[in-house]
Parts: structure tokens; sequence; C-alpha cells
């Protein structure tokens, strides 16, 4: 079944936000890796895309106030830092979607996820959210083994689960509204009990990786767009941690788990996606530089800017110049020239 509405076609603009936050989760790293992105040329390969429209929106700006910073949750660490962020993120993206824009969002952990969803939704209620993602990220602060709110963003957006959480101090600007039942996963491998608790219980279309063995990346992404999308006319965020791919395809990330998506089946997760025309927002997060070699952490910013570039209509089998019918000639000189040489 195709799932090109006649009425969308892909946006050929796209605008980059980097959140170089890292206290979602509790090693150092993945706040440089916006900058580590860029530097490795993401600009210049996005703009070799048919002259794909790229503008740059800098890093979101995080300031929290003294008394925020004695707010105190229990088992969720660093919710103050989580807020502002994420607070600042949710304008910033909204900003780029007004701007027609499709939105990069460059992390970060994936507590950012937070801010990027909550922003998309502001411009898009109907929206529909893909998480490709090892984990689940549908914890509560009671359901967390580690109390890292990178493994929360989820159960915070979505409004089926408002009332499993406390009071939570500097998240007032954050009114979960976005529902469960627009919500799907694809690359699924280590899933907490509550977190598998909570997708059985909303009946949430969730591929695990013994799903993709058996269903191929293809039809695992179709059976979720048919259950959540089954007119093809809602706006697609995409959230994808670079831990969804294989530890071998990406190992500069704070928590790989092998048995993942190849890079293969990524690429063609996005070129899936693309081609639908309804890409509106797309997250980047969880690569480490400074975890691994300088050889992991070359392979591992090098498939997240192949995982970004496919998604935004770069194609494998090349792209032929632009009004041009066929090769170029060569002038009569230069081929007197060649004949020459022969002789």
């Amino acid at each position: 079944m195709s799932y090109n509405s006649k009425c969308w076609e892909p946006l050929r603009k796209v605008g980059i936000i980097g959140v170089p936050f890292e206290k979602g989760q509790k090693k150092y790293g993945v706040s440089v890796a916006p900058a580590a992105i860029r530097d490795a040329g993401l600009i210049e390969q996005l703009r070799e895309i048919d002259h794909l429209d790229v503008k740059d929106y800098g890093d979101v700006e995080i300031q929290v106030s003294p008394k925020e910073m004695n707010v105190k949750i229990t088992n969720m660490r660093n919710l103050p830092h989580v807020s502002a962020c994420t607070r600042a993120l949710s304008e910033k993206v909204s900003e780029v979607l007004n701007d027609d824009r499709i939105v990069i969002t460059l992390g970060g952990d994936h507590s950012i996820s937070i801010g990027s969803v909550d922003g998309h939704y502001k411009k898009h209620e109907d929206m529909i959210l893909i998480w490709v993602d090892a984990h689940a990220d549908i914890n509560t602060n009671k359901t967390s083994e580690s109390g890292s709110v990178h493994g929360m963003p989820v159960a915070l957006l979505v409004k089926e689960l408002a009332d499993y959480w406390p009071y939570l101090p500097t998240m007032d600007w954050q009114i979960p509204k976005f529902s469960i039942k627009n919500l799907g996963y694809v690359g699924l491998r280590s899933v907490d009990k509550y977190e598998r608790l909570a997708i059985e219980k909303y009946n949430v279309p969730a591929f695990a990786m013994e799903d993709v063995e058996k269903h191929g990346i293809a039809g695992s992404l179709n059976h979720i767009l048919q259950k959540l999308d089954p007119k093809g006319e809602k706006p697609i965020h995409l959230s994808f941690d670079i831990d969804s791919l294989d530890a071998l395809e990406a190992p500069s990330t704070g928590t790989a788990v092998r048995g993942g998506l190849t890079l293969r089946e990524g690429i063609n997760l996005m070129e899936m996606i693309y081609s639908t025309g309804r890409l509106r927002a797309i997250d980047l997060v969880e690569i480490n530089p400074a975890i691994g070699t300088e050889s992991d952490r070359r392979r591992t910013i090098e498939a997240g800017i192949v995982i970004l570039k496919a998604a935004l209509g770069a194609h494998r089998r090349g792209t032929a110049p632009r009004d041009v019918l066929d090769l170029p000639l060569q002038t009569k000189k230069k081929h007197e020239e060649a004949k020459d040489r022969k002789h």
C-alpha cells in the first residue's frame, strides 16, 4: 500500500537545531555531538541533495534559574535542567515549522525529545510519532531503574500516562496532550517490564527486533503507518536514537545493545518515511563522541549523517544532473587531440 497522499509533497527546506544537552543521562560526551556532527560536514552534505535548502538555527540556549535548581523529584535526576532545555527547544521547533521547514534536532540525549515533540504537536496536533530505538523510553519515575530522564520522555509526553506522575515543578509549561494512540516503535530489544506492560495495555504497535526479522523493515513500518494513519493524512515526527542501530554500526553511544538494526535497514526505513512526503520533524540523539576509539566515533557520526540524508531524499542509486538530457561531448579540438594520443 502507498502512503504518499496526493496532498503531501516532501519539503525541500530544512532547519537544523543543535541541542548540546546530556543531563538526561549519566555519561559525559553526548552534549558535544551537535558540534561534532556539524564538523563532520552535515550541512554541506545535505545541501548536495537535489539543492536542498538548509538553514542552521544554531543551538538552543539553556538557562536554569537559581530557584529552579533547588527542585528535587524522587528518582528523577536533573529535572530542572531537562525542563529548561526542552522548553527552549519546544519554542525553537515551533519557530522552524512556522518557517515551513522540516526540523532536524541534533541531540543530545533522548530526553530532549520532550521538547521537540511538544513543539511539533503545537503546530500539528494530528501528528504521529515513530520512535526508533533499542529502548521504549516510557518509564515513569516510579518504574525507572536508573532515574535518568532519557528513559522517560514518551511517558512524559502522552496524555494517557499523565495520572501516573507526581506534580513536577518546572514542567508546568508542558501539558501532555499527545495521544499514545499515535505512537509506534521500531527496533526495540531492551524493554523494562513496566514499559512492556504500558505497551501492551495501550496496544501500541511495537516492532521489536524479532518482529523486524520476521516481517522485514518495510513490513514493520507499513504495519505501523497503516495502524496510526490508514488514510495517509498525518504529519510524521521521527525520533531516531542511534542505539537503534547495532553496536557494530554505531559503537559511540551510551547504552549500546547488540543485535540491532543494520545501517542498511535504518537507511531503508528513512527512505520509506521520506517517500510519504509527510516527514516534518526528525530527532537524531544519543551519539556520544567521547565513547570508543576515533574509528568508533567516525563510524557512528557517519551513520547518523547517512540516516539524516536518507530521510531527506538522498538516493543510493545516485542523482542525475538537473535539466541535462545527454552526456557531455568533447569539443572537436579535444577529440582530435585524443585521437592523436591513441596513435
